[in-house]
């Protein structure tokens, strides 16, 4: 009988020290629990920074992804170093990360370990899973950057991680996250549909090279609010197969602005469409609002709209260059081009640092049609701002400074300053 209890009673151990790796949270007594938390910590996560947790996240991820309504939990006040990792579902359903602790990338390009390619921290194959917490992933990318052809023309150009990669999913919720110091993009949404982000904070050294902040491709019905990116690079990029995208209340600089593109690098065909920002405040930026595409690609870029945007000392505010050439060597003359057309552009003000407010530079083969402009104001603090405009048509009405001249004027709705124009415009 003793011998009995004894089995017994270790079975119970078991089972208990089981279930106490999940910590459950919920009421004594009830039959189910509705959130199971997965602490890292609990599958050997040192947290000291140093020591190497890759397989504590590991372990966790699987026990989390396997049973329905977990927590995958990254507890505050201590720093993890993780390696490349794919974090891939299926999972069971109600899924939550919480990052409340920071998480770090190893800091030597030396000790990378490629077996995910460009990828540091990627998320694949995810259905319904909400991203949220208090804590900070950090790419520390320093090294990274001092070995980058764009800060040195010696180095090798070779590409640099992404920190933190989702592809392959839908109905994706982020929030609150903070990514900084990306070894290259920091944020990359790639082959997916219904993404939310909301109170991102991203940031990287002004002259960190390629850290866009938020990178999409590939991905329908993407939503970003109430964002606040600083980095070297755009701080939205959005390139082909990319449609129905609005963006609100994003603050930006420094950085290379918001971008379309870029598109038809290497003769593809792109396309991009149904873009929409609504509500920005852009300082200290090399572009504001900018649309690119390489000579030689096709496709096309249409349906974008960019309104209710504030500018300080932005170098290029409005611009689209349909001759863009991210390259040491001169880009050879082609006719063929992306089509840009049906752009919007309304209630723009603020303050330019170059002679152009606006650029519109655009193919003589393909030239860029149905341009909108209204209530656009923007000033040079030290001179005379002016309009740059080549093979675009479209219109402009209302309030324009500086003129657009190759823009058909129109006093259409009867708008003729700015304060009749944000009262009308919807």
């Amino acid at each position: 009988m003793a011998m009995l209890i004894i089995l017994v009673l270790s079975l119970l151990i078991t089972v208990q020290g089981n279930e106490d790796s999940f910590s459950n949270i919920c009421k004594r007594g009830d039959e189910t629990c509705e959130k199971r938390v997965v602490n890292v910590e609990e599958f050997g996560a040192i947290g000291d920074g140093v020591s190497d947790d890759t397989k504590a996240f590991i372990s966790a991820w699987k026990a989390a992804c396997s049973r329905p309504k977990s927590v995958f939990l990254v507890p505050k006040r201590s720093t993890y170093l993780v390696n490349a990792t794919m974090f891939a579902g299926p999972c069971a359903g109600r899924l939550t990360v919480k990052i409340d602790g920071t998480i770090v990338a190893p800091s030597d390009p030396k000790h990378w370990n490629a077996k995910f390619g460009r990828m540091w921290l990627g998320f694949s194959n995810l259905t319904g899973v909400l991203f949220k917490g208090k804590g900070v992933i950090d790419g520390s990318g320093s090294k990274w950057w001092a070995a980058s052809c764009k800060r040195n023309r010696t180095n090798p150009c070779v590409g640099a991680p992404t920190a933190l990669t989702l592809e392959k999913s839908s109905n994706i919720r982020f929030r609150d996250l903070t990514i900084r110091n990306s070894q290259q993009i920091h944020f990359a949404i790639s082959h997916s549909n219904s993404v939310r982000v909301t109170n991102a904070v991203i940031t990287a050294p002004g002259n960190s090279p390629n850290t866009d902040g938020i990178h999409i491709t590939q991905s329908t019905n993407v939503f970003l609010k109430k964002c606040s990116i600083a980095t070297g690079d755009d701080c939205i990029s959005i390139v082909s197969g990319s449609s129905n995208i609005k963006m609100k209340l994003i603050y930006c600089g420094p950085g290379h602005g918001i971008s379309i593109g870029s598109l038809g690098k290497n003769n593809a065909s792109d396309f991009v469409h149904n873009i929409a920002l609504n509500g920005a405040f852009m300082r200290n930026t090399t572009n504001g609002l900018r649309i690119k595409s390489w000579q030689g690609g096709s496709g096309y870029a249409q349906a974008i709209k960019f309104e209710n945007v504030i500018m300080e000392d932005v170098q290029n505010p409005i611009i689209i260059d349909q001759f863009y050439c991210d390259s040491f060597k001169p880009c050879a003359n082609q006719t063929s081009a992306v089509q840009i057309s049906d752009i919007t552009y309304l209630n723009i003000f603020g303050t330019t640092t170059s002679n152009f407010a606006t650029k519109f530079a655009c193919s003589d083969t393909v030239p860029c049609k149905n341009i909108l402009m209204a209530n656009i104001v923007l000033v040079k603090k030290n001179g005379t701002a002016e309009t740059f405009c080549n093979s675009a048509n479209g219109f402009a009405f209302g309030f324009i400074d500086p003129p657009a001249d190759c823009l058909s004027c129109s006093d259409l709705y009867g708008l003729r300053s700015p304060t009749n124009l944000m009262h009308q415009i919807k």
